[in-house]
């Protein structure tokens, strides 16, 4: 069942009427979910940005869910970073700050995972968008197009039972 989910998902963040720009910054977005520890301050900050923005809220979902499996594997890596950054002496005064302040603790940036990997996120956040509006891009153009010229796709698009589900699931 759940894999049926992400299928969907997937399909839906892939064939939205959203550019593929708009699909590619919400899977890039996205990744801060599956990469970052979700219950931390900026992953609420992400959410903001992606709600009030044009991004692809379906590409946002897909993006996390192709990144949390990777988060988990490369969460020694990023505790590796993360103490690498907290314990650089140039920086101890801004993460006592950060510890100090009410609301900036909230942020977890002294958790050496937490910190490491929302740099990694932030590192890798430009190059996944322009990776994932090519391949955005890619699949409409070559593999949806190849798939809408199957007879029996026409068919099922041409029929009342799609109609309806296009009624019911409109951004499907």
């Amino acid at each position: 069942m759940l894999l049926l989910k992400f299928l969907q998902t997937m399909f839906k963040a892939l064939n939205s009427d959203g550019t593929p720009g708009q699909v590619g910054m919400g899977m890039a977005i996205g990744l801060c979910f599956g990469l970052t520890p979700l219950v931390s301050l900026h992953n609420l900050l992400v959410l903001a940005v992606a709600m009030l923005t044009t991004v692809s809220f379906p590409g946002v979902f897909l993006g996390w869910a192709l990144a949390t499996p990777l988060g988990f594997a490369l969460d020694p890596l990023f505790d590796r970073i993360g103490m690498a950054l907290l314990s650089q002496e140039s920086l101890a005064p801004f993460f006592t700050w950060v510890v100090n302040t009410p609301v900036v603790a909230l942020s977890r940036l002294n958790n050496t995972i937490v910190l490491g990997s929302l740099v990694s996120w932030m590192v890798v956040l430009l190059p996944s968008f322009f990776l994932f509006r090519v391949l955005v891009d890619r699949y409409r153009a070559h593999v949806l197009a190849y798939v809408q010229k199957f007879k029996i796709v026409q068919a099922i698009q041409g029929s009342k039972l799609w109609d309806l589900y296009r009624t019911l699931w409109p951004s499907a």
